[in-house]
């Protein structure tokens, strides 16, 4: 990718994987859909069903050839996030609560400004977390080990 593309691409996204779209252009313009996967060095989405076409695959070893329809990508200008309450496309803000948890609002014109969930599919991991301590991770009695005091200065390196 040239520097002029990278230029190009979104820093901020609105729209995160699971969430629920309208697509405000292209052939099916009007519907809505569930975002299934973010291609970000592209500003394209996926949407679950969405955007369909018909593509021409050669057949080969283990796989058998055909014509298959598939979702294609279209890009994140073309989808909005659904209000929750009003069921329109809206804009996307941010706002902090009072007790300093930043969410998502619908913003925009004709807008509830409802917090927008965060979607429940960005809460599963696809690879746990280790619960046993690998070869590799620091012993937890290396890691709790006083090496420096600060009031006698015991420990700070000789400069």
């Amino acid at each position: 990718m040239g520097w002029k593309a990278a230029e190009k691409l979104i820093r901020h996204w609105k729209v995160l994987r699971g969430d629920n779209v309208m697509i405000i252009r292209g052939k099916d313009k009007g519907e809505t859909g569930t975002i299934k996967r973010v291609i970000r060095s592209q500003n394209r989405v996926i949407v679950e069903g969405k955007n369909l076409v018909k593509k021409h695959i050669k057949g080969g070893e283990g796989h058998e050839g055909g014509i298959f329809t598939v979702e294609a990508p279209i890009h994140a200008s073309n989808v909005q996030v659904v209000d929750p309450v009003t069921g329109k496309p809206c804009k996307v803000g941010t706002r902090y609560l009072e007790d300093g948890t930043k969410v998502r609002v619908s913003r925009g014109i004709g807008a509830s400004g409802s917090i927008i969930p965060r979607p429940e599919i960005l809460k599963i991991r696809t690879t746990p977390r280790p619960t046993v301590a690998g070869p590799k991770d620091t012993p937890m009695d290396l890691v709790w080990e006083k090496t420096y005091d600060a009031k006698t200065g015991k420990g700070m390196p000789d400069l």
